[in-house]
């Protein structure tokens, strides 16, 4: 469904962010894009959204392909149209609007009986949701914003659903909610979904592949399954040490200085 080719993406003309990534993710898979602050993953999904250039950023090489047509120089209403949605890291959602306003928003490309009908969804999907449909958006908690911030990408009804870090700041209980919605969208509605995930263990166990970013490219990818058995990606990613066990902070900071994959 979406492929990139050696994408390479700057800032303000000279400052390299991205450089040569490829990746592709299948229609109805979860494809998760791993790697610590700073990799390059959030930058990799602006370019996707088109939202590049409000932070002076563009692609300077390489090609993104969705629904097999060449897609890199659309602007983001044109991707929305298409069906690529992003939930932004932060939610970054309407704060002196309500739950229900909100979701309007998203649905401004929709039919009111399409949008009633993917409304009701997504209160099915976040019960809390029904509940506080009328409370002001800003005094949620933040899982409930997060929660919120879904729903508004789903009311425009994506072919594919963009997440960049939806597990940020939130308690675990919350986390685990999220990603069963995850789960469920694409188990019952066959959405395809790329999820920017800090969390590696949680994003590792959600999806079907997974690519790994470390200084604005990939360095390695495989199957989601194959990477939670890979050395590598256990003793750096989910701090578990085949020999010793879980990994001290600073035998992970030992290890980062070493990984091979950089050398």
């Amino acid at each position: 469904m979406l492929a990139l080719q050696n994408i390479k993406v700057v800032y303000g003309g000279a400052i390299e962010a991205v450089r040569d990534v490829s990746l592709t993710v299948p229609s109805g898979q979860i494809v998760a894009l791993l790697g610590s602050n700073g990799a390059g993953k959030s930058t990799v999904l602006k370019a996707i959204s088109a939202i590049l250039d409000a932070e002076d950023g563009e692609i300077a090489k390489g090609e993104i392909v969705f629904g097999g047509s060449a897609v890199t120089k659309s602007s983001a209403d044109q991707m929305v149209r298409s069906g690529v949605v992003q939930v932004p890291e932060g939610r970054k959602l309407f704060p002196s609007l309500t739950v229900d306003e909100n979701l309007t928003v998203g649905a401004h490309l929709q039919e009111k009986a399409s949008a009633e009908e993917t409304r009701a969804y997504v209160f099915s999907l976040f019960p809390c949701l029904a509940e506080r449909r009328t409370q002001i958006a800003g005094y949620l908690s933040g899982g409930e914003q997060q929660m919120v911030a879904i729903g508004r990408a789903l009311m425009s009804k994506p072919k594919l659903l963009a997440l960049d870090e939806p597990s940020l700041g939130l308690a675990p209980k919350v986390v685990a909610e999220i990603f069963a919605a995850i789960q469920k969208l694409r188990e019952e509605r066959g959405l395809t979904i790329l999820l920017v995930e800090q969390n590696a263990s949680l994003a590792l166990t959600v999806s079907h592949y997974a690519y790994i970013m470390e200084n604005g490219r990939v360095v390695l990818d495989g199957s989601s399954a194959s990477l939670k058995k890979n050395p590598d990606v256990q003793q750096f990613y989910l701090g578990i040490n085949a020999d010793q066990g879980r990994m001290s902070m600073r035998d992970i900071k030992h290890y980062k200085r070493r990984k091979r994959w950089l050398s």
